[in-house]
């Protein structure tokens, strides 16, 4: 068995970049977890931080968590699209304190080329906190995120998949954890629809000579020849 951990930045990253593999790794029986480091609602326009809008919250993210399988999830519920204004070094600690818990050895996170600023400090949060010689860590893989992804700029470097997971099995659990984000969910053209998610899943799938899957870039990784 092995210890999984996804670690994101806002409700839903977990599903919509690596849920197809983390529900594959909970179908082989592997140890699946999810951190979730901001709140997802506080940069949105309303009153996000309601009552009524923090149990919402929290309910879709524990009706997607379960569909998808894993073994158990947290969320920090920091300021959405604030990440900039904490530390790096407090980001860091607060995924240190997970990573020695669960002993991890396979880690996913964000891609370091997305416009969204919580994404990017949410990769570098984790690459500390998963760096060698203080960590079980084995593998780190990055993921894109649709929305935040495809909406990077000539100056981000770019999301370029090396490694693809066939998730023709556990692509419809996948969309059905999305749809318990109701409140996330869009319309297609936009990326963060189901369409959308289906269309990449395929595109994925055609690029290694499969009918769908996920790409992930390595970000650190440490082969063991036996």
């Amino acid at each position: 068995m092995t210890t999984v951990l996804a670690v994101v930045a806002h409700p839903d990253d977990e599903v919509i970049g690596p849920g197809g593999t983390l529900a594959a790794h909970a179908i082989a029986g592997d140890d699946v977890h999810v951190l979730i480091l901001a709140d997802g609602k506080t940069s949105r326009p309303g009153p996000p931080d309601s009552v009524a809008v923090q149990e919402m919250s929290l309910t879709e993210t524990e009706e997607a968590c379960a569909t998808l399988g894993v073994s158990g999830w947290r969320r920090l519920d920091l300021l959405d699209n604030q990440l900039d204004t904490y530390p790096l070094l407090d980001l860091a600690k607060q995924v240190c304190a997970v990573v020695d818990e669960l002993a991890p050895e396979v880690v996913y996170t964000h891609q370091g080329g997305d416009l969204n600023v919580d994404h990017e400090l949410t990769q570098r949060a984790t690459m500390i906190a998963c760096r060698p010689h203080v960590s079980p860590v084995q593998w780190v893989f990055g993921f894109p995120t649709l929305s935040a992804t495809d909406a990077g700029f000539a100056a981000r470097p770019p999301f370029v998949p090396s490694v693809f997971v066939d998730v023709g099995t556990t692509l419809e659990r996948k969309l059905a954890a999305m749809r318990c984000y109701g409140s996330e969910l869009c319309e297609y053209p936009h990326p963060r629809s189901l369409r959308a998610m289906r269309a990449q899943a395929e595109l994925y799938g055609a690029h290694a000579g499969m009918a769908s899957a996920e790409g992930f870039s390595v970000l650190r990784g440490t082969w063991r020849v036996a």
